[in-house]
C-alpha cells in the first residue's frame, strides 16, 4: 500500500499545518462546512444503523465512511487542524503565528458548525415528515442520546464534566491518529485502510466528537429532546472542544514531533570502537 515512513509522514504533517494557517479564508469556510456537513450526515447514517439493527457494533464499523469521505476530498474537520496547524508555529515555518492558528480555528468552528446544523435541520424534517408528525424510531433515539450526554453530566456534577473532558481527549488521540494515518500512504486504499481502524475505536467507545455533537445536539433539540442550548454548550460543546485540543494536540502532534519530526541522535552513533585497541596478532 505505498507505506510512507513516520519520518517522512511527520514532515507532511508539518507541511499540512503551515498550508491550513496560509489557507485564504474563502477556502477555509467552504472546506470546513463541507466537513461538518457530511461528518453528520455519516452520524445521522450511523444512528440509523443501531436503530435498525439493534447492533452498535455494526454502526460503528460503518461510520467512518463519512470520515474517510471528507478526507479524501480535502475538507477539513476542527479536531484536525487542532493537531496540524500548531506544528507549523511550533517547527519555526517563516510567517506562521499562533495569531494564524487562532485564526484558523476560528474560521474551521464556525464552518464546522455550519455545515453540522445545515444536516441537522435537513435530516430533522425528514425525521419528522417536514415537522408535521412527531420524531421517527431514529429522531427518538437522537434525542435521548442529547439527554443523556448532557444532563447525565450535569447530574454528576464536577465529576460529570472531567468525564466528559476525558472523553473528548481520547477522542482527538484516536480521530487525528486517523488523520495522520492518511498520510502514510500514497494511495487511496491504503489512506482508507488507515483511516477507518482509529475511528472505529473512537466511536464504539462512546467518546465526544466536537463536531459530531454539533449535530446531535441541536437535531435532539429540534427532536424533542428534553435540554435546552444552555446544557449542550456547557455540559457538552464547550468541555468537548477543550478536550478534543488537548488530545490531538498533545498525543498525536507533539508526540509524532517529538521523536519523528525532531528525532534525537542514535545513542551509539559516536562510541568507541573497542576492537581497534585489540593488539594485532
Amino acid at each position: 500500500m505505498s507505506y510512507i515512513q513516520p519520518k517522512e509522514f511527520a514532515a507532511k504533517m508539518v507541511d499540512a499545518g503551515e498550508s491550513k494557517i496560509f489557507m485564504a479564508t474563502k477556502d477555509t469556510l467552504i472546506r470546513s462546512y463541507m466537513a461538518g456537513a457530511i461528518l453528520a450526515l455519516a452520524a445521522a447514517f450511523a444512528v440509523t444503523i443501531a436503530v435498525q439493527t439493534g447492533n452498535f457494533l455494526v454502526a460503528s464499523l460503518l461510520f467512518p465512511v463519512g470520515f474517510c469521505t471528507l478526507y479524501l476530498l480535502g475538507f477539513d474537520l476542527l479536531t484536525g487542524v487542532f493537531t496540524l496547524a500548531p506544528l507549523a508555529v511550533i517547527a519555526k515555518r517563516p510567517g506562521c503565528t499562533w495569531k494564524g492558528v487562532f485564526r484558523n480555528w476560528g474560521l474551521v468552528f464556525c464552518g464546522n458548525f455550519a455545515g453540522a446544523m445545515t444536516t441537522a435541520v435537513l435530516m430533522a424534517i425528514i425525521f419528522t415528515m417536514g415537522f408535521s408528525q412527531e420524531p421517527n424510531a431514529v429522531g427518538q433515539k437522537i434525542g435521548t442520546i442529547g439527554e443523556a450526554r448532557t444532563l447525565g453530566y450535569a447530574a454528576a456534577g464536577g465529576a460529570g464534566l472531567l468525564t466528559v473532558f476525558v472523553r473528548a481527549i481520547l477522542c482527538n488521540w484516536m480521530v487525528s491518529t486517523g488523520v495522520v494515518a492518511a498520510m502514510m500512504s500514497n494511495s487511496v486504499s491504503g489512506k482508507i485502510m488507515a483511516m477507518w481502524m482509529p475511528i472505529i475505536v473512537f466511536f464504539y467507545l462512546g467518546f465526544e466528537h466536537s463536531i459530531v455533537n454539533m449535530f446531535l445536539f441541536p437535531s435532539g433539540i429540534m427532536l424533542g429532546g428534553e435540554f435546552t442550548w444552555f446544557d449542550y454548550l456547557a455540559y457538552n460543546e464547550i468541555p468537548v472542544v477543550l478536550g478534543n485540543l488537548v488530545g490531538g494536540l498533545t498525543f498525536v502532534g507533539a508526540m509524532i514531533y517529538a521523536t519523528h519530526f525532531r528525532e534525537s541522535p542514535k545513542r551509539n552513533a559516536e562510541r568507541n570502537d573497542d576492537t581497534s585497541a585489540m593488539p594485532a596478532e
